[in-house]
């Protein structure tokens, strides 16, 4: 008996310490090497300090996320307010933000990213609203958004 829930402990530990160990690119140009790539979809988390950190919590921080963006998207974290960031990225940032509509933080928007003959061409799939819906809501909304 004891044996069978050591195991079962060892299993449900290593997974969970497996799902909170999220991969976010926080470089653009990185993130678009990696989607064009592996051929996924870019899954962009507009935020800044200062701002709430329900999304993350209730939503990045659940394993079900953790299994759904490993198979499904890149994970790119933009802090706009990052101070060790350079001017030049900063603003990069800053006009992606406005060029996809984002209008409020923290936001998240999927898009797909190709690069072509060295020219890096997006397409704007939609922004997945936040509700208090949980991780699977979540999940469910983004894929109506990947998958129309």
């Amino acid at each position: 008996m004891t044996r069978k829930l050591l195991i079962l402990f060892f299993f449900l530990g290593s997974f969970f310490l497996h799902s909170q160990n999220l991969v976010w690119k926080t470089d653009m140009n990185d993130a678009i090497i990696a989607s064009d790539a592996q051929r996924r979809p870019l899954l962009i988390f507009f935020t800044a300090s200062g701002i709430s950190q329900k999304i993350q919590n209730d939503i990045f921080a659940t394993p079900d996320f953790a299994v759904w963006s490993r198979d499904n998207v890149i994970l790119v974290k933009l802090d706009l307010a990052d101070t060790n960031m350079s001017d030049t990225a900063k603003e990069q940032n800053v006009r992606l933000k406005n060029a996809l509509g984002i209008d409020e933080l923290p936001q998240v928007c999927l898009l797909l990213a190709s690069v072509k003959k060295g020219k890096t061409t997006f397409n704007n799939l939609g922004i997945v609203p936040f509700k208090q819906s949980g991780a699977k809501g979540w999940i469910a909304d983004a894929n109506l958004i990947l998958n129309p």
